[in-house]
C-alpha cells in the first residue's frame, strides 16, 4: 500500500493506491465509523464488511437526490452519529457524492472518506471534494465543494463491474488525456478496455496517473474558477443528455465530448476530431447520437457553466491541450443542431 498526503485548499487528504478493503480498519475506527453503501454492491460484497455499521441505499443516479440524503440522515440520528463519526462511501459516484454531501451538511460537517469500487469513481467521481445531488433533470444542481479526509483504492473492487461500468470510466480517462495528456493520448490508442481488465500492473498505473492528474488540476483551482473548467470537457451536453435520455454518464459525457471535438474544429480550428471521436469508439462508448436539439438545449441553457447569454465551454486547441472558450448561446444551438445527426 502506498500513500501519498496531498494539501488541496485548506485540507489534507490521505491517498491510500494499491491498497485493500480489509485495510480500511486502519484509517478509521469501527465503532465510530457508518458506511455507506449501495444495495448492487452490498450484495457482492456485503459479507467483507462484517462488523461494520453499514447505511444501505438503492442504487442508480435516479436516487441521486435530496429525498435519499435525507433518508441517510435519519438514519445516522438513529443510530446517534455524533460529531466525532467518520462517513466513509464505498461505490461509484452516485455513493461518494451522496456521502460527501451528507457528511457535509449533517452536525454541519463531520469527517468523510472514500472507497471508490467504480473505474470512474477511482478517476474522476471520488477526487476533488464536489458533492452534491441531482434536481429533475438537472444534474449536480445543488451540493457543496468539501475534501475526503481519505481515499482508498483497491482495484480489485472493479472486478465486480460489468462491461458497462469499464466504458463509463473510460470515458473519463480520456477526457484527461484529451485535455491534459498527449502521452496518455496515444498509450490508449494502443490499446483497448480487455488489455486493462486482464493487466493489473497496467491498470494500477491507469488509475494512479489519472486520479493524481486530476488532483493536480483541483489542487490550482479548487473552487473552478479557472484551470479546474477543464475537467468538463465533453460534460456540457453530456450533462444535458445523460438524465433525458437514461444514459449512463460515460456514454454521456463519450456523446459530449465527440460532439465537442466538433465544435473544437469550428471554434479553435482543432484537426484531430476524427482521433479522439476514433478513440471514444475504441473504449466501446457513443460518439454522434439522434436527440431533439431543442430539447436537449433547454437543460443545457441551465448549466452551471452559464453566464447569462454566454456558455464557458471546454474545447480542445490541440490533443492534451484543453482550452476554455466563452461562446455565445445561440452559437452553441446552431453548431449543435448542425452536428447533431443520427449514429450510424
Amino acid at each position: 500500500m502506498e500513500k501519498k498526503t496531498i494539501r488541496i485548499g485548506h485540507s489534507n487528504t490521505d491517498y491510500y493506491f494499491d491498497a485493500s478493503l480489509p485495510k480500511l480498519a486502519q484509517l478509521t475506527d469501527k465503532e465510530h465509523s457508518i458506511l455507506i453503501v449501495d444495495e448492487n454492491l452490498f450484495s457482492l460484497i456485503g459479507a467483507r464488511l462484517k462488523g461494520w455499521n453499514c447505511i444501505v441505499v438503492k442504487s442508480g443516479e435516479e436516487y441521486k437526490i435530496q429525498a435519499t440524503a435525507d433518508g441517510i440522515i435519519d438514519l445516522l440520528i438513529e443510530m446517534e452519529a455524533d460529531r466525532k463519526t467518520t462517513l466513509v462511501g464505498i461505490g461509484g459516484g452516485v455513493i461518494t457524492d451522496l456521502t460527501g454531501y451528507v457528511a457535509s451538511i449533517y452536525l454541519r460537517g463531520i469527517k468523510v472518506g472514500f472507497v471508490p469500487s467504480t473505474l470512474l469513481g477511482m478517476v474522476d467521481a471520488a477526487i476533488g471534494g464536489k458533492n452534491g445531488v441531482d434536481v429533475g433533470v438537472y444534474k449536480n444542481l445543488v451540493g457543496i465543494i468539501r475534501q475526503p479526509s481519505f481515499l482508498l483504492f483497491d482495484i480489485s473492487l472493479l472486478q465486480t463491474l460489468p462491461e458497462e461500468e469499464w466504458q463509463n470510466g473510460f470515458a473519463e480517462i480520456i477526457k484527461h488525456a484529451c485535455i491534459k495528456d498527449a502521452a496518455m493520448f496515444n498509450e490508449l490508442r494502443n490499446h483497448d478496455v480487455a488489455y486493462y481488465r486482464k493487466n493489473k500492473k497496467a491498470l494500477s498505473a491507469l488509475v494512479k496517473r489519472n486520479a493524481l492528474l486530476k488532483t493536480k488540476v483541483v489542487q490550482g483551482d479548487e473552487r473552478e474558477t479557472g484551470d479546474r473548467k477543464l475537467l468538463n470537457y465533453g460534460h456540457t451536453l453530456g450533462h444535458a443528455l445523460e438524465n433525458q435520455y437514461e444514459l449512463s454518464h460515460g456514454q454521456a459525457v463519450a456523446i459530449g465530448m465527440t460532439y465537442a471535438a466538433g465544435i473544437s474544429a469550428k471554434e479553435t480550428g482543432f484537426k484531430d476530431a476524427e482521433k479522439v471521436i476514433s478513440l471514444i469508439a475504441r473504449y466501446g462508448l457513443p460518439t454522434y447520437a439522434r436527440f431533439n436539439a431543442r430539447k436537449v438545449f433547454d437543460v443545457l441553457k441551465h448549466d452551471k457553466k452559464r453566464e447569462r447569454s454566454s456558455m464557458h465551454y471546454v474545447l480542445l486547441g490541440k490533443i492534451g491541450k484543453g482550452q476554455v472558450k466563452t461562446i455565445p448561446l445561440e452559437t452553441v444551438k446552431q453548431i449543435i443542431q448542425e452536428l447533431n445527426q443520427p449514429s450510424s
